[in-house]
């Protein structure tokens, strides 16, 4: 097992200094910048709130497996639900298909150093992009996640999922880096999020124990850095309560050859999947 390899699957995590340059990072986010100033109205947004997700669940979210989506902070939006600031300012994130329909984020997530990483470094035969997303993390309102799985979001049988998160930014414990707790991802997945036959979504649990949340250490990174992330890994990040963005790029990917259900939330049905 090459060094890379044996490094991820013992950790559930690994952290490469340096992966992109500092051009390649801000072509993404100049990308980013353009694409939230193109919002016109209210009527192509919704809200993504990882707590809560039953505010999430409607058709706009559903369908942005397929599409370019636009997702707000919670705080967003005041008692008349009207946005606070211009669009731009408060944007979580952008999701799920960047990847695929946008040419900008095209041309990073199939780079020649990345198929390299994926394919020959940590041997993913048959991986496929299933989704990617940006992350603004804005000066002081940017929001946490809680401790969570991504195979929670990205559900295959077997588990497969595995991610690569960009760090566009120098990402800080003051500006909300990640958490993750080395080896943790030798446990199993304790809950899936799914679409009901309703069109709403909902929680499956799978494993009633709680997730270890001792131990966990900061992955404070430099821009530029990339961190694969186990599916199984426990990993949080918190509330940006500096100055400074914490702007992100991320894309996860599964096996082609897994069972992925026709019920996970995210489908793509209009845009074929490719892998590196």
């Amino acid at each position: 097992m090459n060094c890379k390899k044996e490094e991820f699957f013992k950790n559930g995590f690994l952290i490469l200094d340096s992966f992109n340059t500092p051009e390649e990072c801000d072509k993404l986010i100049e990308r980013a910048r353009l694409l939230s100033e193109s919002l016109k109205g209210q009527d192509q947004v919704s809200l993504f709130q990882t707590s809560n997700q039953s505010k999430a669940s409607n058709d706009y979210f559903l369908a942005s497996g397929d599409n370019i989506s636009y997702f707000f902070e919670n705080d967003a939006f005041d008692e008349n639900d009207t946005l606070r600031q211009p669009a731009g300012n408060y944007l979580s994130r952008i999701g799920y298909a960047l990847h695929d329909l946008d040419p900008v984020f095209d041309n990073f997530s199939h780079s020649e150093k990345l198929r390299q990483l994926a394919t020959i470094d940590l041997e993913l035969k048959d991986y496929i992009i299933i989704q990617s997303v940006y992350i603004f993390k804005h000066a002081r309102i940017g929001g946490g996640l809680s401790l969570h799985q991504d195979s929670t979001f990205t559900y295959t049988e077997p588990d497969s999922c595995i991610g690569f998160w960009f760090a566009l930014e120098d990402a800080t414990i003051e500006n909300g880096c990640l958490w993750a707790k080395p080896g943790g991802h030798h446990t199993s997945l304790r809950q899936r999020f799914y679409r009901k036959d309703d069109g709403t979504t909902g929680i499956e649990k799978l494993d009633t124990s709680p997730i270890p949340d001792n131990d966990l250490i900061p992955l404070e990174v430099k821009k530029g850095a990339c961190i694969v992330l186990h599916g199984l890994l426990p990993h949080l990040s918190l509330h940006n309560t500096s100055k400074h963005s914490r702007q992100a790029y991320a894309i996860h990917t599964i096996n082609s050859k897994a069972v992925y259900p026709e019920n996970n939330w995210l489908q793509r049905k209009k845009v074929p999947l490719r892998g590196f």
